[in-house]
């Protein structure tokens, strides 16, 4: 037995629930229509019965800006959703799904192959350093850097 789709389905029910509804077709097409950093910081919550979609930020100031960019935003989304678009905007601060992936450009770093040589090195560079644990940390701390490819290392 071949499963079957459900999403067709789906969208008819949701489509019972009104403007409401909608909110699916939204979260599909939210990153494409509001770009990278938009969609990082700001995220569509609910539809309210009145066809305002309420969206998350992650601070008031992200929702001041976005606010005054509703205009733009709205006619992004209706050129994806068409008659399914939101009517208005809202913006507030609140919880944002948990990001898929790092930030793009974003590298993940391991741990660095830290030698004698890088050990003895930032000790060299710590050792003025009168309080001894602080001392450890920061030849620790060096030991890691210079253990780094210099490609790796920040400015």
């Amino acid at each position: 037995m071949k499963p079957e789709r459900i999403g067709q389905d789906v969208r008819r029910e949701l489509d019972r629930f009104g403007p409401a509804g909608a909110i699916g077709d939204v979260v599909d097409v939210w990153p494409a229509a509001v770009g990278d950093s938009i969609s990082r910081n700001a995220w569509p919550a609910r539809i309210a019965r009145d066809g305002t979609l309420h969206i998350s930020t992650s601070s008031s100031a992200w929702a001041f800006e976005l606010g005054l960019l509703e205009a733009d935003l709205r006619e992004r989304l209706s050129e994806r959703l068409g008659d399914r678009a939101p009517k208005q905007l809202r913006f507030a601060p609140g919880a944002l799904p948990e990001p898929a992936g790092p930030a793009p450009g974003y590298a993940a770093r391991g741990s660095p192959n830290v030698t004698e040589q890088h050990r003895q090195a930032g000790e060299e560079v710590a050792a003025a350093i009168a309080d001894e644990n602080l001392r450890k940390l920061v030849a620790k701390a060096a030991a890691a850097s210079l253990a780094r490819p210099p490609d790796d290392r920040s400015v």
